[in-house]
């Protein structure tokens, strides 16, 4: 079996298989008494462990979830204060060594990702949310884009996210305002698939992964790849790419056998080839 990164009690990011379906990863930020903010050292684990898995042949679908009452409030800003009296100027080095491989790691591993949001969802937190394909959230917790209130702009990827999710509008006023918006909202605006209560939501999330870990892993990684695209490109581009996209489905053992199987009348099954 592939090995996934090794990770103990007191690492700042656990990396562990699912007891029920090895295929699964459970990717937990693990500060929970700084509510998972992201400190250096939880950054670069988090960047270390998406970029192992993203070669882990064995792993057919991640959940990303936070220690404790929180999933992730973004940015610690003890160290981010430190960074400013140091050199306002580097002071966001951190943006493009650390969140940006993060959120591209996210969007491009070889197979679905899933969140977990068990607690507050504030700043690069919510970017690293909206970077996975599909939101199990607890209910009644609190979401924010926080970032005007201390006088900055997105980053990890929110004003894109954002706006594809919910229309340029609504993210516009949520980026602006910075208000919160609960569990219940986001439901409403189609943000996260489901709200469950706060113990259930790993759970929850792990359900869901377990099903795409049964499916077609490499048609998961095409319909990822298509709509995002298509958000960005003119309808000539997009049936450009689907068709080329088909091309390289059409030759997978999952394709060919699951055709057969439907015309003996049987349910495929997948095994992410």
């Amino acid at each position: 079996m592939t090995a996934v990164p090794e990770t103990t009690a007191d690492s700042a990011v656990l990396v562990e298989r699912d007891m029920r379906d090895p295929a699964v990863v459970v990717l937990t930020l693990n500060r929970p008494a700084r509510y998972n903010a992201l400190t250096l050292e939880l950054k670069t684990a988090l960047l270390c462990a998406i970029t192992e898995l993203a070669t882990a042949q064995d792993v057919r679908a991640l959940v990303l979830t936070g220690a404790g009452k929180a999933f992730c409030v973004g940015q610690d800003l003890d160290e981010h204060a430190d960074a400013l009296r140091v050199d306002p100027s580097t002071a966001f080095a951190t943006v493009t060594q650390h969140y940006n491989p993060i959120v591209l790691g996210l969007v491009e591993l070889p197979f679905p990702v899933i969140a977990a949001i068990n607690g507050p969802c504030v700043g690069a937190g919510l970017g690293f949310a909206m970077a996975c394909d599909l939101r199990v959230a607890a209910a009644g917790l609190k979401f924010s884009t926080a970032f005007t209130g201390i006088g900055l702009t997105a980053d990890s990827g929110l004003s894109a996210s954002l706006a594809h999710a919910v229309g340029v509008s609504r993210a516009t006023e949520l980026l602006l305002l910075g208000e919160s918006f609960t569990a219940e909202d986001a439901r409403r605006w189609g943000l996260v698939r489901a709200v469950v209560a706060a113990d259930e939501v790993l759970t929850s999330a792990l359900e869901l992964a377990r099903r795409l870990a049964a499916g077609p892993t490499r048609a998961y990684v095409e319909v990822r790849r298509a709509v995002r695209n298509a958000v960005v490109s003119g309808l000539p581009a997009v049936l450009a790419e689907e068709g080329a996209a088909q091309a390289r489905l059409a030759v997978t053992e999952d394709h060919v056998a699951a055709v057969a199987d439907f015309l003996a009348k049987h349910r495929p099954t997948f095994q992410g080839r």
